[in-house]
């Protein structure tokens, strides 16, 4: 024990805090913790109709001391004091406003309660209007910042996010002076690095989201940020210019936070960065690999050479980054906005009756309507699956397109919205469900036929996250329709187990991102093969998915 050394990975998901600890020499998985965000839980500061998504830093906060006090509760005797490094990866584009000291907003007594000063989290969609003023600036300006961003620039980062807020809220605005990721402000106050000009950024984060690009010298123009919105007028001089990869450090814990966790203050804290791409590198990702992050929504990455990428911009993807994912390769990084969370909104609509009618009935007594309701919606999805699994695949089928909550890649709009067709009085809820799970690997082919049309090989595809874990049909029905195998991680918290391979490197055990995956690597569970016969129906539907999309965004979504 006292020469092991251990390091530990947290992985902050859109709903909770993933903890694990991992030892180093070998990747073995000592212990974990798993605790949901409280505030977040109970729905506060979220909108949905009007498409926003707000999660207070104190959720983050206490989520990050319970998970690691957890964890550490399960490991042996001593371990805590051979933790050596630390790594994040958190969802983005994330960002909060906040004061000159680098506190968030709503830390401050008169912002507690205002969503405005809490971090919009990925998902939140009210800056559509900021989002589609930026791509009409970037179409006109003399350098197209959107460029390395696949050409679009979405809602769901972090410019039109501030934008928004910015100009909604005039108390915020004038309390605000910078900004910061949450991938970012995690490492920023374990290591009491909290100052704005102090905080080190995440490459991945900025490169991403924020339009860095060290070859226009780091962040948009003063000039082309005015132009989005007044209110960032000297915002850029106030935020920063270099970026770090994740294979750096940050600092150290402070004492405050050693203590908080119960940890040493030697412990190293690495460089953070984006859920999907420490995710892809806990899969062992490599050249040619496509890794598909599977959970709410998706996020697909790609490592390509220097040499592969020279010269090319690929359109509609998420961006394109040095050293997003792994330092020395380009990062590649696309996905869908809705995957998981359409499944649990079919199962939302099911779920009315029981939840209004049900829950009023006088024939029941209220401990036994409680149970019946639990009992129902926890097996409504494992139900809807296994008849699902049942019915053929049919170039008749019901169609749907997977627009749910917008569409991220390829080309992202979040004015789209999804679409059924097909029904009629002989269809049923597994029919529908089982077209939404094919609508799903649909949006997923597209973001493939994407990368190869432009040139980028993929010779192996590796699912990660909760679905590819749970879901066999959804799984098989992906592999069917990409005519791939797809090969599923053995660990169940990936996103976490790449954080704790980099927080590895960070700390000196390893001298590479390579080094690290190849000791600690688990390895893969299982593989889906494709069904042939199936493959070639869902072509058919393939086109048809491709027709209904082009149809109903033109004819109802469409800007012009």
């Amino acid at each position: 024990m006292e020469n092991m050394k251990y390091v530990i990975g947290l992985d902050y998901g859109s709903d909770s805090c993933r903890a694990i600890i991992v030892e180093a020499e070998t990747g073995k998985e000592i212990a974990s913790s798993v605790k949901y965000y409280k505030r977040w839980m109970e729905g506060k500061y979220c909108d949905p109709q009007a498409n926003q998504y707000r999660q207070h830093p104190l959720d983050y906060m206490e989520s990050l001391v319970e998970s690691v006090q957890e964890a550490l509760s399960k490991s042996p005797a001593g371990t805590a004091e051979n933790v050596v490094g630390l790594s994040f990866d958190t969802t983005g584009s994330t960002p909060v406003l906040i004061d000159n000291q680098g506190t968030p907003l709503a830390l401050r007594p008169e912002f507690a309660e205002n969503p405005n000063g809490m971090f919009v989290l990925w998902k939140d969609h009210t800056a559509i209007r900021e989002a589609a003023h930026i791509n009409e600036l970037a179409k006109t300006w003399d350098v197209d910042y959107t460029a390395y961003e696949g050409g679009i620039y979405s809602s769901e980062w972090v410019w039109a996010k501030v934008a928004h807020v910015l100009g909604e809220d005039e108390n915020i605005r004038n309390a605000a002076y910078s900004w910061v990721e949450h991938c970012d402000w995690m490492t920023a106050f374990l290591t009491g690095k909290t100052k704005p000009e102090d905080i080190i950024r995440s490459r991945c984060a900025a490169g991403h989201k924020a339009m860095w690009l060290e070859e226009w010298d780091g962040l948009p123009s003063e000039d082309f940020l005015v132009a989005i919105s007044p209110y960032l007028k000297g915002y850029r001089e106030r935020l920063f210019h270099n970026t770090y990869t994740s294979d750096e450090k940050v600092g150290t814990l402070t004492p405050e936070w050693a203590e908080k966790l119960g940890l040493t203050i030697n412990v190293i804290v690495g460089v953070s960065a984006f859920d999907c791409h420490m995710g892809a590198v806990g899969a062992e990702i490599g050249p040619k690999t496509f890794v598909r992050v599977i959970g709410t929504s998706t996020c697909d990455i790609m490592v390509a050479s220097y040499e592969e990428m020279e010269h090319k911009l690929i359109p509609g993807i998420c961006g394109q980054v040095d050293g997003s994912v792994i330092p020395g390769m380009v990062g590649l990084e696309a996905g869908q906005s809705g995957f998981g969370d359409i499944y649990a909104w079919f199962k939302k609509v099911l779920a009315w009756p029981i939840k209004n009618i049900l829950a009023k009935s006088s024939i029941l007594d209220d401990a036994t309507k409680e149970k019946l309701i639990e009992e129902t919606l926890d097996k409504m999805i494992p139900a809807l699956s296994e008849e699902a699994a049942k019915i053929p695949v049919s170039e008749s089928a019901v169609l749907a397109i997977d627009w749910m909550n917008g569409r991220r890649t390829p080309d992202a709009s979040q004015l789209v919205k999804g679409s059924i067709t097909g029904l009629n009085l002989g269809t049923t809820a597994p029919m529908i469900f089982k077209a939404l799970v094919e609508a799903t690997a649909f949006g997923s082919k597209a973001i493939v036929d994407r990368f190869i049309e432009n040139g980028i090989e993929i010779d192996a595809v590796i699912g990660i996250g909760g679905i590819s874990q749970k879901s066999p049909l959804v799984m098989q029905a992906l592999a069917d329709v990409l005519g791939m195998p797809i090969k599923v991680a053995k660990s169940e918290q990936a996103c976490a187990f790449g954080a704790a391979m980099f927080a590895s490197v960070a700390a000196g055990i390893y001298p590479d991102i390579y080094a690290a995956q190849k000791a600690m690597g688990q390895g893969f569970s299982h593989e889906y093969v494709p069904n042939e016969a199936n493959h070639k129906i869902y072509m058919e539907l393939y086109k048809k998915y491709l027709q209904l999309g082009r149809f109903t965004e033109e004819a109802f979504y469409s800007n012009k």
